[in-house]
């Protein structure tokens, strides 16, 4: 913003370099891309990973099932921990040898981990499974595939606003650097006489 205000204050300045209107040019054109190609490249990326993973939720939805496992008997006590695709932190998790029908109406017995507190036999819990009856994590859900999709987007959005300024500052240093290269070869030029005018008189 700075920049542009110079631009504004240099228009008639006798001061005013040609490189001081091209650094306040390139900083305005930086700018401008960042309020108009980040959004619009994080409204790609996200709308690309939008499509991308509900496509994914609803292939999950379609390839696995919730059903009920019944628990035969409490396995040794293993370590509390918390499943980190339940819905809530907070499910306690217990080592439990259950059994299950799968949707293909087979019969399985495994060890597994049920979200009951002091599981007995014949307690009944919900586990997710695939059509043949293996356990599978549970299919992420829209709203989550969502929330990931935004984060993307807003992600992809930031990174093009960076690079954009990166883009500015290393062509305002690049000028900058030009400029004092042409001031050290004037200097060059009028360095060895500076001082010198009436010096025999």
């Amino acid at each position: 913003m700075r920049a542009i205000a110079g631009l504004w204050r240099w228009r008639h300045n006798p001061l005013c370099r040609p490189t001081d209107l091209a650094e306040a040019w390139v900083a305005l054109v930086g700018l401008l891309m960042i309020l108009t190609v980040a959004p619009l490249v994080g409204a790609l990326a996200g709308g690309s990973a939008q499509d991308t993973l509900q496509r994914s939720v609803r292939e999950q939805h379609a390839s696995r099932h919730r059903v009920t496992a019944t628990v035969v008997r409490p396995l040794e006590r293993a370590p509390l921990t918390v499943d980190p695709e339940g819905a809530s932190g907070g499910d306690l998790r217990s080592r439990v040898l259950a059994d299950w029908t799968a949707p293909d109406g087979s019969r399985h017995e495994a060890a597994l981990m049920a979200s009951l507190d002091d599981p007995t036999p014949g307690d009944r819990f919900a586990i997710w499974t695939d059509d043949e009856g293996r356990t599978v994590a549970r299919p992420l859900d829209a709203e989550t595939a969502t929330t990931h999709a935004v984060l993307a987007g807003i992600g992809a959005a930031a990174l093009a606003a960076a690079l954009v300024e990166a883009a500015r500052r290393i062509t305002v240093r690049r000028m900058v650097h030009h400029r004092y290269a042409r001031l050290d070869r004037e200097w060059g030029r009028a360095g060895p006489d500076w001082g010198r005018t009436g010096a025999d008189s």
